[in-house]
């Protein structure tokens, strides 16, 4: 075993040696317990402010115990936590902030391997991000999924069914006593969200990945087994020190095909996109849009999961959760990958199985056939690529042609959308810009639009609907998302205009606008962009306006892309 990291600051005999040991003896230390132990950091995004991920500080104490049993010292500390329900303009923007909190507080301390509690939508891709960058030996655990929702004798998912009971309440088809009742029947416990949303998603991609423990990803938080696991995880991180295992010996290319091969499996979030893009940008793994599209076309849906099918994550955890999944995948993963464990994926899959096929289905009888999974769109209209999730789209609406409805702001289109005189039929196309990276500014969770109150009355349930915006991974609907290049810098899609014919054609992979290539040379002569977003003249938000990259290459910011290493800096004293 090659010296421990935290020795440079323990063994240090000059002042600087001194003054670190003697604080330490704050916390009830002695000088012995800080000689020839690895330190293990736990990196906690708990925070009241992010209440999916509200249990974790009683997570880290289970976490605590594996690292004290296994001979390691175990070092508590937080960084910035992104609550999805809660930040604004959205969490999105504060990802790669919350990236830069991680992978410097690991570099700049005594630390010899971290693991990661992350949970809530952005905290654990954030926090692989840093990791990654830093690249001393880590292990993720998410904090898991809540308990399955029930209301009036039936279960209801995060998100899925919000969306569903909202545009219930616009139509009038229940009241707003029976929205207030649902309110209160919906999270049930700790945890993120029980469907296949983007935190559920995260912990599969992240266990697909290598980075986590064997059934990591679906245990509900509120299972005594992922105390357990927590336990585990904690005493592998001492491990894996001593071993001096790193995420870039695991995150290989290899690794990130089993990563978008588990997403099309499991109905994932489109948001896995944009995370998996900016991990493999951090360790210098070539991924972009074209391989997320070409692998996923082989896979078929074997998840019935929410919002893709009928169950939720508790559902999929009891059914033999990811491990049972991958298994069933068998050749179509990479099963040499090596994995945090220090075996390789095919070794930690022996051995599970399915236990029930409603839930987790096989290859021979999926619940989709192959290529239902995201699909990247290219055209006039999107050159840089836009994304579909043709898993939770209406079939009918997968080859479509139509008028473009346009809105510059999503304020805009709200007060439309509830216009019972709004010129609008079922085979309009829903347009609303602006809501990029750069043009929100963060790129928000608003693209599966509500559709406008006039439709609904007529019974229409899904319509066409394009932007430059992300979608919560519980939305669902025929949503066209990540239009790249955004509007914001001077994309196409600031180019369209009410009444242009807008195709798409996910068979084909396009997303065309049928106008003469003369005229939208004209538009664009004439295009101003738009008033920089508010606040944007100082602080977090004008530096990720600046130099935030676009959606096709995971919307990190320039400079933070690549690895930084775990070299600390000099001494302070």
């Amino acid at each position: 075993m090659s010296p421990l990291r935290s020795s440079t600051w323990w063994d240090d005999p000059g002042k600087a040696g001194f003054i670190a040991r003697h604080h330490m003896r704050q916390l009830g230390l002695t000088r012995d317990q800080l000689r020839g132990k690895p330190v293990v950091g736990i990196c906690n995004s708990w925070s009241e402010l992010t209440p999916c991920n509200a249990h974790l500080r009683t997570l880290a104490e289970s976490v605590r115990r594996g690292i004290t049993a296994a001979g390691g010292l175990a070092l508590e500390f937080p960084t910035m936590s992104i609550g999805e329900p809660l930040m604004r303009p959205t969490s999105m923007m504060f990802r790669n902030l919350m990236s830069m909190d991680v992978e410097e507080t690991i570099r700049a301390n005594p630390l010899d391997a971290v693991v990661l509690l992350g949970g809530c939508d952005k905290t654990l891709p954030a926090q692989l991000m840093g990791a990654a960058s830093v690249d001393l030996p880590a292990i993720a655990l998410s904090g898991g999924p809540m308990l399955t929702g029930r209301f009036r004798g039936k279960t209801v998912g995060s998100g899925t069914d919000i969306w569903k009971m909202s545009e219930d309440l616009r139509a009038k088809r229940i009241t707003q006593d029976d929205f207030d009742e649902f309110e209160g029947c919906l999270a049930r416990s700790a945890g993120h969200c029980m469907t296949m949303g983007t935190a559920s998603t995260m912990g599969c991609v992240t266990e697909a990945l290598g980075l986590s423990l064997p059934a990591a990803a679906a245990l509900p938080a509120a299972d005594a087994r992922r105390a357990q696991l927590a336990e585990q995880s904690g005493a592998r991180a001492v491990e894996l020190a001593r071993e001096g295992l790193r995420p870039s010996d695991l995150l290989t290319r290899e690794a990130f095909t089993n990563a978008v091969v588990v997403n099309a499996a499991i109905g994932g979030s489109t948001n896995a996109v944009l995370h998996l893009l900016a991990i493999a940008g951090r360790v210098g793994v070539p991924l972009a849009l074209e391989d997320i599209d070409e692998i996923g076309r082989r896979v078929p849906l074997l998840a019935d999961l929410m919002p893709s099918g009928r169950f939720l994550m508790e559902d999929f955890a009891y059914a033999g959760g990811l491990p049972a999944l991958m298994a069933e995948l068998g050749d179509l993963l990479d099963l040499s990958a090596p994995t945090v464990t220090g075996r390789t994926l095919g070794e930690n899959l022996a051995g599970h199985q399915v236990w029930d096929r409603e839930v987790i289905r096989p290859l021979d009888n999926p619940v989709q056939s192959a290529d239902n999974g995201t699909a990247v769109l290219r055209g006039n209209l999107a050159p840089g690529g836009a994304v579909l999730k043709q898993s939770a789209a209406s079939p009918e609406l997968l080859h479509h042609r139509g008028p473009a409805l346009v809105f510059d702001s999503i304020e805009e289109y709200l007060r439309a959308a509830d216009d019972p005189e709004l010129a609008v039929d079922a085979d309009t196309v829903l347009v609303v810009r602006n809501l990029g990276p750069r043009g929100y500014p963060g790129m928000p969770e608003l693209g599966n639009l509500p559709l406008p109150a006039k439709l609904l009355a007529q019974g229409v349930t899904d319509m066409v609907r394009i932007s430059d915006a992300r979608m919560s991974g519980t939305a669902y609907g025929t949503v066209v998302l990540h239009v790249a290049p955004e509007a914001a810098v001077g994309g196409p899609l600031a180019l369209v205009r009410t009444g242009d014919t807008v195709e798409l054609d996910v068979a084909a992979r396009t997303l065309h606008l049928d106008v003469d290539p003369g005229e939208l040379l004209a538009r664009r002569t004439a295009w101003t962009p738009p008033p920089p977003p508010a606040q944007g003249e100082r602080g977090w938000t004008r530096l990720y306006v600046e130099r935030v990259l676009q959606a096709d290459q995971g919307v990190d910011l320039d400079f933070l892309v690549g690895r930084s290493g775990d070299q600390p800096g000099k001494a302070p004293f």
